[in-house]
Order: structure tokens, then sequence, then C-alpha cells
């Protein structure tokens, strides 16, 4: 059974003090606190993990909006699964890794903290060389570089992405490498779309709001579709209009709309259209350890740019600042990173 994202178990208390750290409970829709908890011990197999960099990725301000349905989320709960920091403390029967080495983790929720325990599974050591602020979005190129893979994306076909937040920014640096014929990118903001430019759009749209549909604004250009449409909004009512929006014998890979749909979806159109409709985790554990390794030689190589795009810091005692600047949805709001370390 391949892998899932987990949440550290951490037992908060009622107060500070030494053996104590400072973390981030999403109380209720919309209401996230600084609470107290636990420094905990690494298990047998584990690590800690002490975390400088969380990005708030889009998951958390869905679950932070109350857009999660409850089989998949409750309240109160932990966030915070883009993460960078340094292993401080090695459990038993652990090799290879050590004290002092950055890293970037993957597949652990509930990072808001100063300290977390995870198994090397979940981690990626990075070059002492890499500013740690640049490592925390390496978590986010695994599904992105498979993303892409699934499209089987090539030079005589047209590729439109919905969405340039941070991951959607980070899509179109790589989708850009598998040299499509046109790479069509969407958003509201000029700000993320003059970026994507940069990164190797084509072409990019501004959305007049987030309810329009694309083929209204780039049917003219591209009337018969895409080949390849790789959603990278929130909301799943965005797959209605990747639905519209690809070309007969298209493909669609979801890394965005995974979210509750709450519009009808037209199945026909699927079957008449003979679409393909593929999600985008790493179905094997091998492969998510591949991608990882390739995403971090990315950044490396200077090819995917994970810093650029980073807006505001934050530190973790004023989180739930951090949340209402995220959740705000304006142009210059992209990437917004805790800082974890407390002085």
């Amino acid at each position: 059974m391949v892998r899932k994202m987990s949440v550290p178990p951490m037992e908060l208390v009622d107060h500070d003090g030494p053996g104590t750290q400072m973390c981030a409970v999403m109380d209720a829709i919309g209401e996230i606190s600084v609470r107290r908890a636990l420094i905990p011990e690494p298990k047998e197999g584990e690590v800690r993990v002490k975390v400088k960099w969380v990005g708030i990725c889009g998951s958390d301000v869905e679950v932070f909006r109350g857009a999660r349905e409850p089989e998949f989320i409750s309240y109160p709960t932990r966030l915070g699964h883009e993460v960078a920091g340094v292993i401080d403390k090695v459990g038993k029967n652990v090799i290879g890794v050590k004290e002092g080495d950055p890293v970037a983790l993957r597949y652990v929720w509930g990072a808001f903290a100063e300290y977390v325990c995870c198994t090397p599974f979940s981690l990626k050591v990075l070059p002492k060389e890499l500013p740690l602020i640049e490592g925390s979005l390496i978590e986010v190129l695994p599904g992105i570089i498979h993303a892409a893979e699934l499209g089987d994306i090539s030079p005589n076909k047209n590729v439109l992405i919905t969405g340039q937040g941070v991951s959607g920014l980070v899509m179109t640096q790589v989708v850009s490498m598998f040299s499509p014929k046109n790479l069509v990118v969407t958003d509201l903001f000029d700000e993320k779309l003059a970026l994507a430019r940069k990164y190797g759009a084509t072409h990019t749209y501004k959305m007049p709001h987030e309810h329009a549909n694309t083929m209204d604004i780039v049917g003219a250009d591209f009337p018969d579709g895409f080949d390849v449409v790789i959603p990278c909004l929130l909301e799943g009512d965005g797959m209605v209009d990747a639905i519209n929006a690809t070309a007969q014998n298209g493909r669609i890979v979801m890394y965005g709309c995974i979210g509750t749909c709450h519009t009808p979806v037209d199945f026909f159109k699927v079957h008449k259209k003979r679409l393909d409709i593929f999600s985008t985790e790493p179905k094997r554990d091998i492969d998510n350890r591949r991608y990882f390794d390739e995403g971090l030689r990315l950044v490396l190589d200077g090819l995917v740019n994970t810093e650029e795009m980073i807006t505001h810091v934050v530190p973790l005692a004023e989180v739930a600042r951090a949340f209402q600047l995220r959740n705000e949805h304006k142009g210059y709001t992209i990437h917004v990173m805790i800082d974890c370390e407390v002085k």
C-alpha cells in the first residue's frame, strides 16, 4: 500500500517552559491559534526535525475556508506541509541521515510548529549551500513532475494551465521544459501572469472573474481547445471548465481542482470527447522518491525558481495574520512563508 500523508502526533499542553514548543492549531473554520505542545521525541526509525520554513499551501487555505468535506478533514486540526528544516535528533536504527542535515519534508502534515518527527521516507537531504527558504517548495515538485509526465506533452501539443498560484507557477516552469507547441496559462492577476511569461508561458490570459469560462476568453485563439489541460485551481468546480477546454481525444491532469465540485459534471461530454482524466500523486513509493530527487535537481540546476514567488514572511507567532494574508486572494500576495524558528 502506498504511503499517505500523515499528521505526526503532538501533545498539546496548557503551560510554557522547558520541553515545550509553539505550534499552530486550526480550531475551526477561519480560526487558527498558537498553542503550546510538548517537543516530540523520535521513535525507533524516526528523526526529529527543527522546522525553519513552512509555506502556506492552497490546500491549507481550503481547510481554513472550510472548503473540504467532513470525510476528509475535521476540526481542530493541524496544517502545514511545505517544510524545510534541520534534523536535530536521530532515533534508533536510522542510518544515512544524521543530526545537522538540512532537509525538505514531504507527506508530513501539521508542521506549523518548531519541531516534528517523521521517518526518513519523508525527508530529502538538501545541500548545505542551498538556502533553506528555497527548499520548502521542493515538496510540491514530485506531484508536479508526475503531472507533466502524465500529460504526455510533446512539441505538437497545446497545453493549458488554469491558475498561476504557487503550484501553478512551478507547474509552468516544469511544463515549459516538456516543449509544448503552445503553453497557455490563465489567472486573475497581472502580477502572476507576468511571472508566468518569464517562466515559459507562450500565451497568458487574464480572467475577468473566478467563475469565468476559459473558452470564452481564449476560444478565439484556440477554438478547438487544448490537448492537455492541467487545472491548478483550488475549487473542484474548475473541473467542469477543464472538461469544456479540453480538445477531442485530449487529457486532463488534475493537479488542482481536488476540492468538492458543486457544479454538475456532464460525463457524456467526457465520453463524447474521448477524454482521459488523471490524478497526480505518484501511486508507488519508489516513484515518490524518484520525483523528489528530480525536483531537487531541477532547483539546484537553476531550472525551477522556488524563491522568487515568495511575497511575505511571517513569524509562527503571527500565523493567524499569515492566513488572513494568504486568504485575501490578491495579485501581490503569492507565497506566504511561516518562519517557525522561535528566537
